[in-house]
């Protein structure tokens, strides 16, 4: 079967906006539209809905994003892989000591 191109016109804010939220889904433009022609046709109709979710519901998110400002806050937000496992290591010889651990 030959491709054909298939344009339309659209204004520029709704094309930019289109395109971020495409991008966002892992595909591009062109793709979507493919996709939406191809199940128009299967379903001859308008079948489905494909949204961003909104990330200010997530709780893992909204977790990173605490963490982060109370890194900030500390002054430790830009901490190297290395200085947060000694800091870890630190910790973890701290509980042992005072729970006794490694004692027997």
């Amino acid at each position: 079967m030959a491709n054909t191109l298939v344009q339309f016109r659209t204004d520029e804010t709704s094309r930019i906006k289109a395109m971020l939220i495409c991008e966002q889904l892992g595909i591009d433009l062109q793709t979507y539209m493919r996709m939406c022609i191809s199940r128009l046709i299967s379903e001859n109709g308008i079948p489905f809905s494909m949204k961003v979710q909104d990330s200010s519901g997530n709780k893992g998110i909204l977790a990173l994003r605490e963490m982060g400002r109370i890194s900030a806050e500390k002054g430790n937000a830009e901490m190297t892989l290395e200085e947060i496992n000694a800091e870890i290591a630190k910790a973890r010889k701290s509980f042992d000591a005072m729970n006794g651990a490694g004692t027997e």
